[in-house]
């Protein structure tokens, strides 16, 4: 379980981050869950980084359709927006829990500065990614390549984004990614040579310069056995 300090005045512009390692996808929703629903105006935002063992997760609108065959990797239905997709080992989830209220933004501004991070990071690969109008996400010549699935209660978010990095890539054609029958999926490594932990570390820097933090705050979460 989780402690978060009850308060944190000092650091209302500073993001504290972090880093889980490879968690299970359930208890780490359900600690989203309960630190959005017990913070106030004083706790600080916080954005925490995991990968997750293989999952599909079904949004609240959801259609049972779009999952063709999940064979033996477990589907859960959560309480972001958005259809199904999947997580696996090799891609950088991200959660950022803000107050939209004190950031002085709105979800649609959200969505568009973490795209935007997105799109800074591809572009110190020399990738261009590009939004598709109606399709929140990120993608590289029409293939897709990171997802994004909110949730807002009383102005503070929970859930976030999934970065493809270096993965296997095959559990998407068990479904319709994000509800798009055909849509194909790439990954970063498609494109260059990377390290996971270099890229996390950029797209850190990229959502604290949009977000408009002034630093960051760091705790390391230990690994967690799965």
């Amino acid at each position: 379980m989780l402690r978060h300090p009850p308060t944190a005045t000092a650091h209302n512009h500073t993001l504290m981050v972090r880093r889980m390692g490879l968690r299970d996808y359930e208890p780490v929703w359900r600690e989203m869950q309960s630190f959005t629903d017990n913070r106030d105006e004083n706790t600080a935002d916080e954005l925490w980084l995991v990968q997750h063992p293989p999952v599909f997760t079904q949004g609240q609108a959801g259609k049972a359709e779009h999952i063709l065959a999940p064979g033996d990797i477990p589907v859960i239905q959560v309480d972001r927006g958005g259809q199904v997709t999947y997580h696996g080992p090799g891609q950088i989830v991200a959660y950022p829990l803000v107050d939209l209220r004190r950031l002085g933004i709105g979800v649609r501004t959200l969505v568009n500065r973490i795209e935007e991070s997105i799109i800074q990071v591809l572009a110190q690969y020399g990738v261009n990614g590009q939004r598709k109008p109606g399709a929140p996400g990120i993608y590289v010549n029409e293939e897709k390549i990171a997802s994004l699935g909110l949730r807002v209660r009383r102005a503070r978010s929970f859930h976030g984004l999934a970065f493809n990095i270096d993965m296997d890539l095959e559990p998407f054609q068990r479904i319709n990614p994000c509800g798009f029958e055909g849509l194909r999926v790439t990954q970063l490594s498609a494109f260059a040579d990377v390290q996971l932990p270099q890229v996390e570390n950029q797209l850190v820097e990229s959502l604290v310069q949009t977000l408009g933090y002034s630093g960051t705050l760091e705790n390391r979460i230990k690994r967690a056995t799965v």
